[in-house]
């Protein structure tokens, strides 16, 4: 992707940073990680992000004590606001609504549970929360924020921050996916389903397949996608044999790559046709390796960060 001009690039990433700028960069991606767990969705949280940045510049960092907790309680305010606007349009979705997928690196693998509260499983549950539920679990579950710090952070009072932070907790272990196997495991389970997909081996597909899997994809009415999910073994692997054999979003077989890469935390596969990334695939497991669950995201306009490539880690430090 090309790099854009200097001139449009955030005052925050030019070489002649001066030392507040210095310190919003040290902390930038942290505070991308939080605004992305708050919102699913890349674009969003870039400019939640770019938003920090202007309130960070406009403040009197002089009376700032710790820059970091300063920076998560701005972009957790911004990034709460964004939330609780796009509720609207999210209830108003075509198909099921599933969140923006991004290319991650290695170290946001090396930890559980960084990996598991990116997971597309894991921020299709969070979902389900009120925004300022979600706020609090992202804040106490993932970044190990004391109750009196949230509270700050969401301008709320600590007892409501507690009460947030148990509704919270429960409703997530009540959804959130109840096995899990071994990430080597799950690699050579993707490559096989990859080998299989691309190959069209319905066979080797129902082999990979728990008998009740279910199949999400969102094409966000843009492109033609399953309104209701697709559940069952033999119907999911009909359908992603078909990606190997016949005509998919208007690319031929021959014109469409597959590639296994790292998407939220886990392995995945991307599917591409010249000049354009067609579809992502992520999947959830259970403890024998079976795939449970496939989310598919197809609509182009969450395809964004992915196609221009960029890797990022979404450690919680």
């Amino acid at each position: 992707m090309t790099q854009p001009p200097e001139m449009t690039r955030p005052p925050y990433l030019t070489e002649t940073a001066d030392l507040d700028q210095q310190v919003f960069v040290q902390h930038r991606n942290l505070l991308f990680s939080v605004a992305y767990r708050f919102l699913g969705s890349a674009a969003d949280a870039e400019d939640a992000v770019q938003d920090a940045w202007l309130n960070w510049s406009a403040a009197d960092r002089s009376q700032v004590a710790d820059p970091k907790a300063y920076l998560t309680r701005i972009v957790s305010n911004v990034a709460l606001e964004r939330l609780r606007s796009m509720q609207r349009k999210r209830e108003a979705y075509v198909g099921p609504w599933l969140p923006e997928p991004i290319l991650t690196s290695g170290d946001t693998a090396e930890t559980v549970a960084d990996a598991e509260s990116v997971s597309m499983a894991m921020l299709v549950v969070l979902e389900t929360l009120s925004p300022l539920e979600r706020a609090v679990f992202v804040l106490k579950e993932v970044f190990d924020f004391s109750h009196a710090e949230i509270a700050e952070a969401v301008e709320r009072s600590e007892a409501a921050v507690r009460q947030a932070a148990h509704r919270a907790r429960e409703h997530v272990r009540a959804r959130r996916p109840r096995f899990a196997t071994d990430r080597s495991r799950q690699r050579q389970v993707t490559e096989r389903f990859f080998a299989a997909a691309t190959g069209g081996d319905v066979n080797a597909l129902m082999e990979l397949l728990s008998p009740d899997v279910t199949l999400w994809t969102d094409g966000g009415g843009k492109v033609r996608q399953a309104l209701r999910p697709v559940v069952g073994a033999a119907t999911v692997a009909a359908w992603f044999a078909a990606v190997g054999t016949v005509s998919y979003q208007g690319v031929e077989p021959a014109d469409m790559n597959a590639e296994l890469v790292e998407i939220n935390g886990g392995p995945g596969i991307v599917f591409s046709a010249p000049g354009r990334v067609v579809a992502t695939v992520t999947f959830d497991f259970d403890t024998d390796g079976r795939i449970t669950t496939i989310h598919n995201v197809a609509n182009p306009d969450k395809l964004r960060a992915v196609a221009d490539g960029t890797t990022r880690s979404l450690g919680t430090r």
